[in-house]
């Protein structure tokens, strides 16, 4: 009777180890049909429903590509603009804070972005920015400057997770391009200034939207992780409204630089980004 169950055990195994689950991360500025600043705030109702239809487009086209699970992100301002009342039935909805780490641990078998905007001063950038569009001026990991593409791309590299699929404007898609050559993108809108575009209709960013992420499955298993390979250091220059405390230099690994810039230092992406966000 061992026998026979241990054999069964095995027999499936390789069931549970093909589950594809996918992290889908979300924003609100590269959203379609979003290109003002008060669009963005969590509780704009247009922003809201936007924003959803394209999640549950995404999530559609990973599950018509073979996904057997997708936890979407309330990745905007605060994690305060989705709800389980509209997001997609098969879908698992996650609020708050992700940590450091950005759950990466979990070693999803891909990470995908919704509603992305580009990093910090890019051309065409629609409200492009790095994580504080208020606070931050430049961030850059390894002397290359960098936003929530590249940190997210990499801190999931860290783990060994690929990222496939990037909705968003056409600066946040081209940004994906230099780190994810592969990576299935649906470009949405196009900046012509930071707060002027040129958008597709709702539905027409949905399908866009859901065929681009149906594609973006086949790329698990092929599609490499992008690796930062350590040690790294991660350089802030903050704007005039968030300068450096007194205390910066005390911190582990901390290098002020001058009044608004601070450099730190790490073994690897994981331990820079955990000494920078320390409180």
């Amino acid at each position: 009777m061992a026998r026979i169950f241990l054999s069964l055990l095995f027999l499936t195994l390789p069931v549970f180890a093909q589950k594809k689950s996918v992290f889908l991360i979300t924003d609100a500025e590269g959203v379609g049909g979003v290109c003002r600043q008060d669009q963005t705030e969590p509780k704009d109702t247009e922003m809201r429903q936007l924003l959803t239809g394209e999640i549950n487009a995404a999530v559609e086209g990973f599950l018509a590509g073979g996904a057997d699970e997708v936890v979407v992100w309330d990745g905007h301002d605060g994690s305060q603009t989705l709800s389980t009342l509209t997001i997609h039935p098969k879908a698992k909805l996650l609020m708050g804070a992700v940590g450091t780490s950005m759950l990466m641990e979990r070693h999803w078998s891909a990470v995908a972005y919704v509603g992305q905007h580009s990093k910090a001063n890019v051309k065409g950038g629609i409200m492009a920015h790095s994580y504080s569009s208020l606070g931050i001026q430049v961030m850059k990991l390894n002397g290359k400057p960098v936003g929530e593409i590249d940190m997210i791309a990499a801190m999931a590299g860290q783990f060994g997770t690929p990222v496939i699929f990037l909705s968003g404007d056409k600066a946040a898609a081209e940004e994906l391009h230099e780190i994810v050559p592969q990576a299935e993108t649906a470009i949405v809108k196009e900046g012509l200034g930071r707060y002027t575009c040129i958008s597709l209709s709702a539905p027409a960013a949905r399908e866009l939207i859901k065929e681009g992420a149906r594609k973006s499955m086949a790329l698990i298993g092929t599609v490499k992780p992008y690796q930062v390979q350590g040690p790294a250091t991660l350089e802030i220059e903050f704007t005039t409204r968030n300068t450096i405390g007194p205390d910066t230099e005390l911190r582990t690994g901390a290098e002020v630089i001058d009044s608004q810039t601070v450099r730190y230092k790490g073994k690897d992406v994981l331990e820079v980004w955990q000494r920078y966000r320390a409180k």
